[in-house]
């Protein structure tokens, strides 16, 4: 059904190379590659010292730093905010300060920015308080949400509180812990951490944890300001684990990156003669560098690469562990997962990691090959993980060395040089605490690679966190449920955004680009009356109520479609397959040969197109951006509610596994959220429930 693609560039992430929309200026690395001569393993002598610390810490008895039991301490009574390096023991604050709250018969809610950390956490709270006592809810699991531990997502959380505002009821919580809040500071997410800041009752204490927030004072009072009470920083510098920097030199010989906060004097020897130790173009020698870190007890390692192509490609270039001890554990390990997932026996990536101990790591896989491969590194199974930057954020499986390969980052929009923030996460994973005594991180000579900015990066704190709070119509439309428009310019009063203005500008957010929200709400609500979500009272309307429960990236288009009646009846796939294109948020367009396609397809695609097409028009006229509705997902995703196979739809697609579940995940979400409309939609939801269930199964769900 699926022809060919299109000329659109991919996004990062995507199969295939990003294209770098702003190369990096003259890299100190020079422009001349010269022939690639086979690495020798060789070590600077100053750096044996530091190899002699390699090897597991003598076992202690685990005895908590001062800066637990201070954030003990302090959330007791108030708010707080704990700043320290990855490993240092931030999960034990959160587990003793949830133990505390639950031995006086108390409510907790852990919230995390990764439905894979939320997961993590469900399970490992279950071995500490019992499972009987932890729920989880996210989009996709629910389950025992009355118990008085409860982990799950932060857009829950969010959602939670707009219930309990609708409802005039308190969240029944006395304990709210904010995993990775650096999030506070994403350009597309840190809306929710914001809104949650903001309504959370005061009553309710606020633990928020984090590796890498630059202006941890500034958040901290202002989260004074509008809670009313204090919130206390607690601040660890020091990382469990010391980080060691290296440079790996296109000879083979490591060397150490920085002397006396300098970079070593070979070094700019090096930079000064513009020399690359490989072509620019092809792939590194990855290999050799298996082999030169293997020498120098440098493995396990996590090589942080640009791509999923240049992931996927590096797994051929390694061959079999010259030690094959432990096999026997090793292959136990991995039999007993692939029993669980019994059809990943046929991943194509499978023979790599058996035979090299080695895998791939990225957003273009399968969810349950994921796991299994995150399950293997933190066994101590595998050799090294090739993965994009998204393994830095939230995953936890350090290792002995992470190994940059580039100074600069694709953020989603663009590539650009890797922000303070950035490189103390990637770095966070270097060191195990309990097996490592040091960890390094090794920099590698390349094309994108400018060695003057890591080593400045080395001495950098995190960036300071800017206010993203935003208006969308899903924010507008709940608050509406409660608020007046005045009790909401108010609320937006207290926002960061505005605590920040009032401070003077915060960097990384020049004044200019800090939106007025007050005026933007406005803009929102006059398209929500004209449209009549909302009547001249600015109360919603009956289509205001029930829209305001599709908590979605598109919820008018989605509300118009039920308002007119043009979604499919009595045919499940249909309503799969005809929501998919709202979820869609990239910009890749496939050639789809119509005449192949079920002509009921065609139609209710084209049906919904044509109905939407005079509201997209008004909402485009008003300035709010509208996605283009491609037919392609409707296309795989009707293929793949009918029954048919997993690889064939992918092969023909031309799409990468983990693009094709995420497709399904975020349709099976959007569901949901139309499952929701029991009272005013009956019909339509309990379609939307079965529609959910002929999409949601392997390999895109696992349990």
């Amino acid at each position: 059904m699926i022809h060919e693609e299109n000329s659109r560039k991919r996004p990062c992430g995507k199969t295939g190379r990003p294209q770098r929309k702003h190369p990096p200026e003259k890299s100190p690395h020079g422009r001349h590659a010269q022939p690639h001569l086979r690495m020798k393993p060789e070590t600077e002598p100053s750096l044996m010292p530091v190899f002699a610390q390699i090897g597991k810490p003598p076992t202690k008895a685990f005895r908590p730093d001062p800066f637990q039991l201070d954030a003990l301490d302090a959330i007791r009574e108030n708010d707080c905010l704990v700043m320290a390096p990855t490993g240092s023991g931030k999960t034990w604050i959160a587990e003793e300060a949830i133990r505390s709250v639950f031995l006086k018969g108390g409510r907790c809610w852990y919230a995390s920015p990764l439905k894979a950390l939320t997961n993590a956490k469900w399970v490992e709270f279950g071995n500490h308080f019992e499972s009987a006592n932890v729920g989880i809810v996210t989009g996709d699991t629910k389950e025992n949400t009355d118990a008085p531990i409860l982990v799950g997502t932060t857009e829950i959380l969010r959602n939670q509180l707009y219930d309990a505002m609708h409802s005039g009821r308190n969240l029944n919580c006395d304990l709210v812990i904010l995993d990775e809040a650096h999030f506070l500071g994403d350009r597309d997410r840190g809306v929710v951490w914001e809104e949650i800041m903001i309504y959370l009752p005061v009553r309710i204490n606020l633990l928020l944890l984090s590796a890498t927030i630059g202006n941890g004072e500034e958040i901290a009072a202002w989260l004074s300001s509008i809670r009313g009470k204090p919130c206390r920083v607690i601040r660890e510098e020091n990382r469990p684990v010391p980080l060691f920097p290296l440079f790996l030199h296109p000879s083979g010989r490591i060397m150490p990156l920085v002397e006396k906060n300098r970079l070593f004097g070979k070094i700019d020897d090096f930079i000064g003669r513009r020399q690359h130790g490989h072509s620019e173009r092809g792939l590194p020698p990855f290999g050799e560098m298996m082999d030169i870190l293997a020498h120098s007890q440098l493995l396990p390692a996590i090589f942080f690469l640009k791509s999923r192509a240049e992931c996927d490609a590096a797994l051929g270039m390694c061959g079999p562990p010259a030690d094959p001890t432990a096999d026997e554990a090793f292959l136990q390990d991995l039999e007993t997962l692939l029993e669980r997932f019994p059809y990943l026996r046929n991943h194509r990536q499978l023979h790599n990691l058996r035979t090299a101990r080695v895998a791939a790591h990225h957003g273009g896989q399968l969810p349950a090959w994921k796991f299994l491969v995150e399950t293997m590194m933190k066994q101590g199974r595998l050799k090294a993980i090739f993965a994009t930057s998204t393994v830095a954020a939230g995953v936890n499986f350090p290792a002995r060395t992470i190994v940059l390969m580039n100074s600069d980052l694709f953020n989603g929009h663009e590539f650009s040089p890797l922000s303070g923030t950035e490189f103390h996460q990637m770095t966070g994973r270097a060191g195990r605490r309990g097996q490592d005594q040091v960890g390094f991180m090794l920099a590698v000579p390349g094309r994108f690679m400018d060695l003057i900015h890591v080593r400045k990066l080395l001495f950098r704190k995190p960036e300071a966190i800017a206010s993203r709070i935003r208006s969308d119509f899903p924010m507008v439309l709940n608050l509406l449920l409660s608020q007046t428009p005045e009790d909401i310019r108010e609320i937006f009063a207290k926002s960061l955004a505005a605590y920040q203005r009032r401070h003077g500008e915060t960097q990384g957010q020049p004044r200019e680009e800090q939106t007025d929200l007050w005026s933007d709400f406005q803009r929102h609500l006059r398209l929500l009356r004209e449209e009549s979500f909302v009547g001249m009272d600015n109360r919603l309307t009956e289509n205001g109520v029930w829209a305001s429960k599709l908590r979605l990236d598109q919820p008018l288009l989605i509300a118009e479609c039920l308002r007119r009646g043009v979604f499919p009846r009595g045919d499940e796939k249909l309503l799969a397959a005809v929501i998919a294109p709202f979820v869609y948020d990239g910009d890749q367009d496939l050639i789809v040969i119509r005449k192949e396609l079920p002509g009921r397809l065609t139609r209710v695609y084209e049906r919904v197109v044509k109905t939407l097409s005079p509201l997209a028009g008004r909402l485009k006229a008003g300035g709010f951006p509208v996605a283009p509705l491609f037919l392609w997902p409707a296309v795989v995703i009707y293929e793949w509610a009918a029954g048919g196979d997993w690889n064939r739809i992918i092969r023909k697609a031309g799409i990468a596994d983990g693009d094709m579940a995420m497709l399904i995940m975020r349709t099976a979400d959007n569901l949901r959220q139309i499952m929701s409309l029991r009272e005013t939609h009956p019909e339509t939801a309990a379609l939307a429930a079965a529609a959910r269930e002929v999409i949601l199964r392997e390999p895109v769900v696992f349990d």
